[in-house]
């Protein structure tokens, strides 16, 4: 991983998000991907391998394993973080788009020319509504996959004896989940933290939807003191 191109990318985010916005990243950088980064593979490593089941039929562990993991942790939470992620790039790359813009705008019509923004980084027109949506699909992304946890894994947060039946077992076969504890501490984990983020996102979107109703107020009160 190339951390210099990493603080750049974070950087430029951190700069154009509200002050909620600077909290969130912070918590998903610090609370999420380094802990996913340094410890996950260390508390699941090769998940598979480490299911024990008490038989040799060739097959069960396999089926077994399957029913009670359908879809690795590890690959889910990578998931998770680079859908939540993306959408800070994007109102990083829309700012990018506008001062682009302006750049090419004062080539064409000279520097004292008038401006086609204010300020390119300034939440107004469209620019808001792109930073807006992107808070809405972070809330519904976290939501969503934290739905699926519990969901696919039927709230059984990895109990340290599973029992399966399934085919090809020859009957009721006891399967044992290695490091249990660690594994269900780091589920809590990652759970709590989602919950702290789309907390965080959704103040913010209540402090984004206020603002503009002030600016709104402020602007509709100019327009009436005007003879």
């Amino acid at each position: 991983m190339n951390w210099n191109n990493l603080r750049d990318l974070l950087n430029g985010v951190n700069k154009h998000a509200t002050n909620f916005g600077r909290i969130w990243l912070a918590t998903v950088f610090i609370f999420r991907l380094l802990v996913f980064l340094v410890t996950c593979e260390k508390v699941f490593g090769d998940e598979q391998k480490d299911f024990d089941c008490h038989t040799r039929q060739p097959g069960c562990q396999n089926v077994c394993y399957n029913y009670y993991f359908p879809i690795s942790h590890t690959r889910l939470w990578a998931l998770l973080l680079i859908f939540v992620t993306c959408p800070s790039l994007l109102v990083t790359l829309h700012v990018s788009y506008r001062e682009e813009r302006e750049r090419k705008h004062k080539l064409k019509h000279g520097k004292n020319c008038k401006p086609i923004y204010d300020d390119p980084g300034k939440k107004r027109g469209g620019l808001w509504w792109t930073y807006f949506l992107s808070l809405v699909f972070k809330i519904t992304v976290d939501g969503v996959f934290t739905f699926l946890l519990f969901y696919i894994y039927e709230a059984t947060f990895f109990p340290p004896l599973v029992k399966c039946w399934q085919d090809p077992c020859p009957n009721v076969v006891d399967c044992y989940i290695a490091r249990s504890t660690e594994k269900k501490i780091f589920t809590i984990f990652m759970v709590v933290t989602s919950c702290l983020c789309i907390l965080i996102s959704l103040l913010e979107v209540l402090y984004l939807c206020g603002k503009k109703l002030c600016d709104c107020c402020k602007g509709e009160n100019t327009k009436k003191r005007r003879p």
